[in-house]
């Protein structure tokens, strides 16, 4: 079971705070005297954190868990892959440039925030308080595992998700939590904020492309979809070799179900999507 929040990359992007005392300086009084400044607020981050590699059986499933209301974050053999999915909102197939072993190596993380951050998160609207978690977290990965990244736009195959004619056929949910299990030939969204988006990016995980929500379907929805896997979709590839595949599709039973199941449709499509290039990154630096 994996918990996951859904802002989209670009907003995380316009929401990160500059440094203290960075920009013009301060502006003079007449009598000589630097008048007081607002530096903007210091990001929050994390004031421990106990990074492990999990030694455990690699079948087991991953997990995260944060909440945006307090400053604590724990990973159960999870792939720093899923941190950088976690950290900057965007979906496996659109981080590009990484080395195989992000997917493989699973690490343990516990970290936690002092009382203070607490009380910061604890004020905050569900967005915002989700998009801190991820600066948090982007700035643990940069300073533990020395990950350097950056964005980019790039025309690349994609599929766009389309409501079908027979309209949807989902039900809406009432929970404040969000709950995403993929894999294995089953996607299951429940609860949380912005779900169909959440949707598009399991999608996109389990076809090995970007899919772009383009439904308009606003709220909050229980949604299940299963289908028969097939080997569309091979793990070995990654990055730039996916994103050059060409536009097949995957057996007629993923589209199918998704079409009877939930009253949406695939259609591949190729143009500007933007992705994370990731230009550096290291195996983590002792606790």
């Amino acid at each position: 079971m994996l918990w996951l929040s859904t802002s989209e990359f670009a907003a995380i992007q316009a929401q990160s705070v500059a440094p203290a005392g960075s920009g013009a300086a301060d502006p003079m009084s007449r009598s000589g005297n630097p008048q007081p400044k607002a530096f903007p607020a210091i990001a929050p981050a994390f004031e421990v954190a106990a990074i492990r590699e999990n030694q455990s059986d690699h079948t087991a499933r991953s997990h995260i868990i944060s909440s945006p209301n307090n400053g604590r974050f724990t990973a159960i053999n999870a792939p720093l892959m899923m941190l950088i999915q976690f950290a900057f909102g965007i979906p496996e197939s659109r981080i590009l440039g990484a080395p195989s072993w992000i997917s493989t190596t699973k690490f343990d993380i516990d970290a936690k925030a002092d009382t203070s951050v607490d009380d910061q998160l604890s004020v905050l609207g569900s967005d915002r308080g989700k998009a801190q978690k991820r600066l948090m977290l982007q700035a643990l990965l940069a300073e533990r595992f020395q990950l350097r990244a950056h964005p980019e736009t790039r025309e690349l195959p994609m599929y766009a998700l389309v409501v079908a004619r027979s309209g949807p056929k989902f039900l809406e949910s009432k929970a404040n939590g969000t709950t995403i299990d993929g894999g294995n030939g089953r996607i299951q969204v429940q609860g949380g904020e912005n779900t169909i988006a959440l949707l598009a990016e399991q999608l996109a995980n389990s076809l090995g492309r970007p899919v772009v929500d383009q439904t308009g379907i606003q709220g909050r929805y229980n949604i299940t979809l299963k289908w028969t896997p097939d080997n569309s979709a091979d793990p070995k590839l990654n990055g730039t070799e996916l994103a050059a595949a060409a536009l097949d599709a995957p057996a007629a039973s993923f589209f199918t179900a998704i079409q009877e199941q939930l009253g949406l449709k695939l259609e591949p499509r190729k143009g500007p999507v933007q992705v994370l290039i990731i230009d550096h990154v290291e195996r983590p630096s002792a606790n």
